[in-house]
């Protein structure tokens, strides 16, 4: 009858526990992530270099059509120790969810023990010796821990969040390395091709210290012509230092986003002249896909998930301990051992409840006060996306215009520069008009070979504000 009356008790309380404690998480309909305008196609894109309804690829870097590049990204996605780091976290958050999921599983225990003993006879107040004995002592034990009111479901929910937060927090890793590889190896060919420019008008500069070296000797220069050269020479030769410096960091660079030391990079790499171009327009989405391919954005919102549920942990410390037992065994002396007199057995509920203090109202306002911090991280990750794809999406398009503007420049400082050799080779005009026309033709190189670069590092930091490159692994 007693275990009836148990059993009863145990299924009211499983009925009277069908609300679970604390609020469930849903998004916010005031999140700026729901906010109409977000999803919206974005703005500054009627360059004709960006196709606005296309979707990115989750291979960016295969726009390119660069087998070098494909080769460096897949490499540093196999052995970049930033990722190594980022994929332990994941394991490691792994663990602890299937950790927080055993909580309330059925725990079980086993003891067993034998001695020989004598009770001391003053401690009965005795004069003699009492008598030796053997003694006998085994047990089993199952107990499992009844989440009536859903504590355990919250924890195992925030750690699951947290699993999951982890994982985004690899795909955002991932995405920056891609970026940042290939960076990285559009810098080492631009800076190639600088210098190749650089050289070409450091000689030029020589040359025409040569030309008025001449003119001096025959009469017909200046001093002040001559100082005027050497000048010219020297700032030549000052651009060339921090072209070399900038050539070598990005090697540096690239290496240890490679997993690799110093110099140890392929001999392709080092021998780019000509940066990686795209051969069609940029496909860029608009802000709905952006903000559901945002690695971020997924891990901001997986962290809200996570403080929501622990605020139902932290409210589950107002409520009792519950745990269901039973045990089986034997204890007395060795030889009555296993006998009817040596059998013991128990089943029944252990509740244990703390009365709440001020300490437990204060963790309950601590997981409400995270909560409201998550979500205000989440909606500032959303916002902050947004600043930097529309940032990013402005910036190429005016460097766009720029380069397009001294590529205007360039293509006349070499038709003059035609014109003026043409003249030249036909006993037309001085040496000095056709090398000062060289001159010009170099200087607006020099210019076309910074924009091409600066529009390469606008590719790339859009790329990566896109957020494309996580969601699929890459190719063997």
């Amino acid at each position: 009858m007693r275990l009836q009356h148990l059993g009863l008790a145990l299924g009211l309380a499983s009925l009277a526990a069908c609300r679970t404690i604390g609020p469930d998480y849903q998004l916010p309909e005031q999140s700026a992530y729901r906010d109409r305008q977000a999803n919206a196609p974005f703005q500054d894109t009627a360059n004709p270099a960006l196709a606005a309804n296309a979707e990115l690829p989750a291979r960016w870097w295969e726009l390119y059509h660069d087998d070098t590049l494909n080769g460096l990204i897949r490499q540093a996605l196999a052995d970049n120790h930033e990722l190594k780091v980022a994929a332990a976290n994941l394991q490691r958050a792994a663990a602890l969810y299937q950790q927080a999921l055993d909580v309330g599983g059925l725990k079980g225990n086993a003891t067993a023990a034998a001695s020989r003993a004598q009770i001391s006879p003053e401690s009965f107040l005795l004069s003699q010796d009492l008598p030796t004995f053997n003694l006998a002592d085994a047990s089993f034990s199952l107990s499992r821990q009844l989440d009536l009111f859903g504590r355990l479901k919250r924890m195992a929910e925030a750690a699951e969040a947290d699993e999951q937060a982890s994982a985004a927090a690899l795909d955002l890793a991932r995405i920056s390395v891609a970026a940042q590889v290939a960076g990285s190896y559009a810098e080492i060919c631009h800076a190639n091709h600088e210098l190749h420019v650089a050289e070409h008008a450091l000689q030029l500069q020589r040359d025409n210290l040569q030309m008025v070296e001449r003119l001096i000797s025959a009469g017909r220069g200046t001093p002040q012509q001559r100082a005027q050269a050497h000048s010219r020479v020297a700032l030549s030769q000052s651009r060339l230092p921090p072209l070399h410096a900038h050539q070598q960091a990005a090697q540096y660079q690239l290496a240890a986003l490679l997993g690799r030391v110093p110099g140890q990079l392929p001999a392709a790499v080092a021998d780019c002249h000509h940066a990686p171009e795209l051969s069609a327009p940029m496909p860029i989405g608009d802000g709905a896909a952006l903000l559901s391919r945002r690695p971020d954005i997924r891990q901001a919102e997986r962290q809200l998930a996570a403080a929501t549920a622990r605020v139902g942990v932290a409210i589950g410390e107002l409520y009792p301990d519950i745990r269901l037992g039973a045990s089986l065994g034997a204890a007395g002396l060795l030889q009555d051992f296993g006998s009817s007199l040596t059998r013991q057995w128990s089943l029944g509920p252990l509740i244990a409840w703390s009365m709440p203090t001020k300490g437990t109202a204060a963790r309950i306002q601590a997981s409400q006060a995270g909560a409201e911090a998550a979500l205000a991280r989440f909606d500032a990750s959303v916002l902050d996306a947004l600043r930097q794809t529309q940032t990013a999406l402005s910036r190429y398009a005016h460097d766009l215009d720029q380069l397009q503007a001294m590529q205007r420049v360039q293509q006349q400082a070499a038709l003059v520069a035609a014109q003026d050799a043409r003249l030249y080779q036909a006993g037309r005009a001085p040496y000095q008009a056709h090398l000062e026309a060289e001159l010009a033709l170099a200087l607006a190189e020099s210019s076309v070979a910074d924009a091409q670069a600066q529009v390469s590092r606008d590719q790339i930091q859009l790329f990566l504000a896109l957020g494309g490159g996580w969601n699929t692994p890459p190719a063997p």
